[in-house]
């Protein structure tokens, strides 16, 4: 009876992890630190409504105290994405709504990432394949993009938008958002990261306007600062949360004046009293080398309220994030691809498992439900 004694104590003690332990955004208490980060996996088949698979696939994963839904269309126009979901009809807030009820029933609150992916889209995803838009008629330089026949496509110029037609993107936003509200969402996170449409509107890189948007700081950050306002008339800002990419070259982003725009961006959003600001801090989603990384360090120097960080962290990593005080939550996004049951291995000490990067992004239930968690794969050995 006394082999218990020889057992060697864990590195960490895992009840003692911050990142384990409740904290508040706004007026929602979370039960732990760990958020699921918004992943575009396309399962939403071509009528992009929410079903079976996507609840289910919430569900295994709404141990997260925080769930960040993949980045959901605000429109039509906004689309550029095979089967990835949208929030712009009814039917559509009627398939979340099963997605929300699945991850209320776990305790955990949920958020709709809002999208347009401005000038990363294509035609082909376009009502009567109508030219793409963007603040200026600057095409995304790289290798390209899959059409919605799944071909590879160059990337194409966009359209400029009018003056006034930037408000009817505005609106479009809302009403995403009272759509959002009408599934139950706990609140909505404005993506304005990874160059989609408010990214290209913040960064010199792909706005080059001379009317009201574009320009000074002020004027770039414009449009984002009138989508946060408008959706302030469905939730309230302790609702609402803003993803930012100051450091990300993905969809050819990176000016050499990110630190002035961000900086900006970060101090005019803390004024708000937003539910959080969600910054990918990470470098391993591609770095822009334009000017120095921005740190969560750097982020609570301007930011008062709830901090995410994001892109690469480890359990322990994330940890140190949260004790430092630079970071509230940490959200996860790859590992939770592969290990459904995240927090449970956190609070045990368990490995990860390993995703397959080969049906990330496929259209099937392979790689997407399948994945066990660390209990069904022991019952199988």
């Amino acid at each position: 009876g006394d082999c218990h004694k020889s057992r060697k104590p864990p590195l960490v003690d895992m009840r003692s992890l911050k990142l384990l332990t409740p904290v508040k955004l706004g007026d929602l208490t979370i039960k732990n630190r760990v958020a699921l980060a918004p992943l575009t996996r396309g399962r939403s088949g071509d009528s992009r409504v929410p079903n079976e698979w996507n609840i289910e696939y919430y569900k295994q994963r709404a141990n997260a105290g925080l769930v960040i839904t993949e980045a959901t269309s605000i429109s039509p126009q906004g689309n550029g994405w095979s089967q990835s979901a949208g929030i712009y009809t009814e039917e559509m807030s009627q398939g979340w709504a099963k997605v929300v009820d699945a991850v209320h029933k776990q305790d955990s609150k949920i958020f709709c990432q809002l999208w347009h992916l401005g000038r990363a889209s294509h035609s082909s995803f376009q009502i009567n394949n109508q030219q793409i838009v963007g603040p200026s008629a600057i095409a995304i330089q790289g290798e390209g993009l899959y059409d919605a026949n799944g071909q590879k496509r160059p990337h194409e110029v966009p359209r400029a938008l009018e003056t006034s037609e930037v408000p009817l993107v505005v609106a479009d936003y809302r009403n995403a958002a009272r759509l959002a509200k009408l599934a139950g969402f706990d609140g909505v996170e404005i993506h304005g990261a990874n160059g989609y449409l408010i990214d290209q509107f913040l960064q010199p890189k792909s706005n080059i306007r001379t009317d009201i948007y574009g320009g000074s700081v002020a004027n770039r950050y414009r449009f984002l600062g009138e989508i946060v306002e408008a959706i302030q008339e469905v939730y309230p800002a302790h609702r609402i949360g803003v993803r930012l990419s100051p450091n990300g070259a993905y969809n050819d982003m990176g000016s050499e004046d990110n630190w002035e725009t961000f900086g900006y961006a970060i101090s005019a959003l803390n004024k708000v009293g937003l539910a959080y600001l969600h910054m990918m801090d990470g470098l391993g989603f591609g770095f822009h080398q334009k000017c120095p990384p921005m740190t969560l360090a750097d982020a609570r120097k301007l930011f008062s309220g709830p901090i995410i960080g994001n892109v690469d962290y480890t359990r322990d990593t994330a940890e140190a994030a949260i004790q430092s005080g630079n970071a509230d939550l940490i959200a996860f996004g790859r590992p939770y691809i592969s290990n459904p049951d995240l927090v449970y291995r956190f609070e045990n000490d368990l490995p990860l498992a390993k995703s397959n990067p080969a049906t990330w992004f496929t259209h099937g239930k392979e790689g997407y439900i399948d994945y066990p968690t660390y209990q069904e794969a022991q019952s199988k050995i």
